[in-house]
C-alpha cells in the first residue's frame, strides 16, 4: 500500500547538491547513449500535484541528453481529434522508437485523475480505464520497453507557498492557471482518486515511485536516482567499441589506430 503521508517530511538533501546533480546527469547521459547504441526503449511517466516540482526535475533529468534520442511530451487537454478516439490513442502515437527515451509530463493517468474528478469522463469510463492502463503498460514492458512511473507529492501548505511565489514573480506568473485553483479546491477528491490510482495500477511490471516534493533539491536527487537505477538495469552499460569500418577510416585519416 502507498500512503502519501509517508512522503511529507520535506527533509533537506544532506550532501553537496551541485556535485551530486552533476554526477547523476553524467550517469544519465551515459544511459541515454546506451539506449541509442543498444536500441533500447524506455518511458518515464511524471505525475503529481501542481507546483510539486515535476517540470524542474524533467529539466534536470534531460539537461545532458542528446535531443536526437529523447522526447518530452507535455500532456494537456485532448484535442477534438483525440476526443473522437479511445483515450490511449494519443499516447500510442508518442511512444518511443528503438534507441529512444520518452518522458511524459502528465500522461494517460489523466483519465483516472483530472477526467474523473472534473467529470470529463463518465464513471464507467474511468473505472474501465484501470484495466486498460494496466494492459497498455504491460504490453509496453512485454515488448521490451522499460517503464518508470514517478508521482511528486507535496502538502497543501507547500503547494500554496509555491503558487503564491509564482504569482509574485513577474516571469513565473504564466505558470499559474485557473486549473491550479480549481484543482486546489478539490484536493480531497483528488486524494481519493490518487489513492485509487495507486491501489489499481501499482503493478509488478510498472510500479509507482512516490517522491517527497516538499524539498525541491532532495526531490530532484531522489527522482533522478530512481530513473537512473531503473534504466541502468534495462540496458548494457559497457561503453560501445568502434566498428571495424570506423577503425579503418581513422587509420587512413590519421595514420594510426583511432
Amino acid at each position: 500500500m502507498i500512503n502519501l503521508s509517508d512522503y511529507e517530511s520535506g527533509a533537506k538533501y544532506h550532501g553537496n547538491y551541485g556535485d551530486t546533480l552533476d554526477a547523476l546527469q553524467e550517469r544519465l547521459a551515459r544511459i541515454l547513449v546506451a539506449h541509442a547504441v543498444h536500441k533500447k526503449r524506455s518511458i518515464v511517466v511524471v505525475e503529481g500535484w501542481d507546483a510539486a516540482g515535476k517540470g524542474g526535475t524533467i529539466k534536470r533529468l534531460t539537461a545532458e541528453w542528446d535531443p536526437r534520442s529523447y522526447s518530452v511530451w507535455p500532456i494537456g487537454a485532448p484535442t477534438e481529434e483525440e476526443k473522437a478516439r479511445h483515450f490511449l490513442w494519443r499516447f500510442w502515437r508518442r511512444l518511443p522508437a528503438s534507441g529512444e527515451i520518452a518522458v511524459f509530463d502528465r500522461s494517460w493517468y489523466g483519465r483516472v485523475l483530472v477526467e474523473r474528478v472534473e467529470g470529463f469522463a463518465s464513471e464507467a469510463q474511468w473505472r474501465r480505464a484501470y484495466d486498460e492502463i494496466n494492459e497498455f503498460e504491460c504490453q509496453q514492458v512485454e515488448d521490451g520497453t522499460t517503464m518508470v512511473k514517478l508521482f511528486f507529492h507535496v502538502t497543501q501548505d507547500v503547494q500554496d507557498e509555491r503558487l503564491q511565489a509564482r504569482l509574485a514573480h513577474p516571469w513565473k506568473r504564466w505558470k499559474v492557471s485557473p486549473e491550479d485553483f480549481r484543482n486546489r479546491a478539490r484536493r480531497a477528491d483528488y486524494l481519493k482518486a490518487v489513492g485509487d490510482m495507486f491501489a489499481q495500477t501499482n503493478t509488478r511490471w510498472a510500479p509507482w515511485h512516490v517522491i517527497d516534493g516538499n524539498n525541491k533539491k532532495a526531490a530532484r536527487i531522489a527522482a533522478l536516482n530512481v530513473v537512473a537505477d531503473a534504466l541502468e538495469k534495462a540496458v548494457p552499460m559497457k561503453p560501445p567499441t568502434p566498428s571495424a569500418e570506423i577503425e579503418e577510416l581513422a587509420r587512413r585519416a590519421f595514420g594510426k589506430d583511432g
